[in-house]
């Protein structure tokens, strides 16, 4: 784990001991600070004994108890500060509140010597991520994801000299970060979200533009340029910083491109790979090695992950759509080429009663395989636009997508529904899709299996 001097003698109140506020804690007994530490749910404190010695930790509720002198408030992402108690007692106390990215942000100096890079934005900040690190890594680059993805920041060993930090930053992650001078910093699109804990649209803006605000005149900042809000902070941020320091980015020069990549197709991926590419080459990576390493990124799991390529049909998992503003985009992602080549299983428990949002790339999709739950509803609004099979179940919907799809084509889950209906989650749908897809090609004897996305 990360431990600094800087905590040493010092006194912590930590709220929210989930993965990273176990490692706060963690991280602040092992570098000597003296530690209150709480959780409502009583697995949760009894884990923390599990994470660290229990005897150097004061299990209280910062709530009640009294925070003078304390040195900070750490407190969960997930708590709503704008109507929890524990902002007015730490307001009481004059402490400030913070999250784990600023403890870590105050521990850099004691580090090995490295970059740090935040990326934000309301959608593809994961993908966004973890397409960073992949070129980084490929580059020859020790690079480590965290924040809002992987392990908690604060949780493993230090980087050695030289490497990167590659941090996914929630909204509600900024807000509990003081401190935090990223090397670069990218804003990949603000649309409205998670207005029940801001003060309105704007309140959610100002926060994602707080990640840039930290940052020194010297430092360098990306910007997607599909919105307003995002062009607006862009244009405060170039005004203050030094020349060049500021790069806008639509991935309009990367069309071309973008054929090579078999797991990032796709606008919102075009444009999610634009702002990973200007944030590498911030740090120094030449396109020839960053077009290289594009190649072979396999995409998250569950996030138009290509799991399968078999006798010229691709196969992609797209679990994480659990609704259909989320499946649209991968809809969009295969235009006809020059017939429609989509191959789309979806269905499961809906959460709602229409696919309105997917309904503009009807026409992309040579066939629908409907299941679940939902299987019905969706058949009768597919069935005036596209050929519907009502396979119900997911195994019969990809064996009929398998003897209808022809090379070139795209079979796809991409369910725009819950999975509670017949899965665990989504990421149990996922693995399922991938299971059966590897068995039923398995079953074709002499196929052209290359597994895992390498076409």
């Amino acid at each position: 784990m990360i431990v600094s001097p800087v905590f040493a003698g010092k006194r912590y109140a930590v709220l929210g001991l989930a993965r990273s506020g176990l490692a706060a804690v963690s991280t602040l007994v092992e570098s000597g600070s003296h530690i209150m530490a709480w959780d409502s749910r009583d697995e949760a404190r009894q884990q923390l004994c599990q994470w660290t010695d229990c005897g150097k930790v004061d299990l209280s509720d910062p709530v009640t108890a009294d925070l003078a002198g304390f040195d900070g408030v750490v407190v969960s992402p997930g708590v709503p500060l704008n109507r929890h108690p524990i902002a007015e007692a730490a307001t009481r106390a004059g402490v400030s509140v913070i999250g784990d990215i600023e403890l870590f942000a105050l521990a850099r100096p004691s580090l090995p010597p490295h970059r740090v890079v935040g990326i934000t934005g309301t959608n593809g900040k994961s993908t966004t991520t973890a397409l960073v690190c992949h070129l980084l890594d490929c580059a020859g680059i020790t690079a480590r994801a965290g924040g809002n993805i992987g392990v908690p920041v604060l949780s493993t060993e230090p980087l050695p000299a030289g490497g990167v930090y590659v941090l996914e930053l929630s909204s509600y992650q900024i807000d509990i970060t003081r401190s935090l001078d990223c090397d670069v910093a990218a804003l990949l699109n603000i649309t409205p979200d998670h207005l029940d804990r801001y003060e309105g649209f704007e309140g959610y803006v100002a926060s994602k533009a707080r990640l840039f605000a930290m940052q020194g005149r010297d430092r360098d900042a990306v910007f997607g340029m599909g919105d307003k809000e995002t062009s607006a902070i862009s244009h405060i941020e170039a005004a203050r910083r030094a020349p060049g320091r500021v790069r806008l980015v639509d991935g309009a020069d990367l069309t071309e491109l973008q054929k090579e990549w078999p797991s990032l197709q796709g606008p919102h991926n075009r444009q999610n790979a634009a702002v990973a590419v200007a944030v590498v080459e911030a740090l120094g990576v030449k396109k020839a090695v960053w077009r290289k390493a594009m190649r072979t990124f396999s995409g998250l799991p569950h996030r138009m992950e290509r799991v399968a390529f078999a006798n010229g049909v691709t196969f992609i998992n797209d679990s994480k759509a659990t609704n259909p503003a989320s499946a649209a985009p991968a809809i969009a992602a295969f235009p006809p080429d020059p017939q429609p080549r989509l191959h789309w299983i979806v269905g499961g428990l809906p959460k709602g009663d229409d696919l309105d949002e997917c309904a503009p790339f009807f026409g992309n999709v040579a066939a629908a395989y409907t299941i679940g739950d939902a299987g019905p509803r969706f058949a009768e609004i597919l069935a005036p636009h596209v050929p519907v099979h009502n396979s119900e179940m997911m195994a019969e919907a990809i064996r009929e997508a398998m003897a209808a799809a022809k090379p070139g084509d795209v079979i796809m889950l991409s369910p725009a529904c819950a999975s509670f209906d017949q899965f665990r989650d989504y990421e149990a749908r996922g693995q399922a899709f991938r299971q059966i897809v590897e068995a039923l090609i398995a079953a074709g004897a002499g196929s052209d299996i290359q597994p895992g996305g390498a076409a």
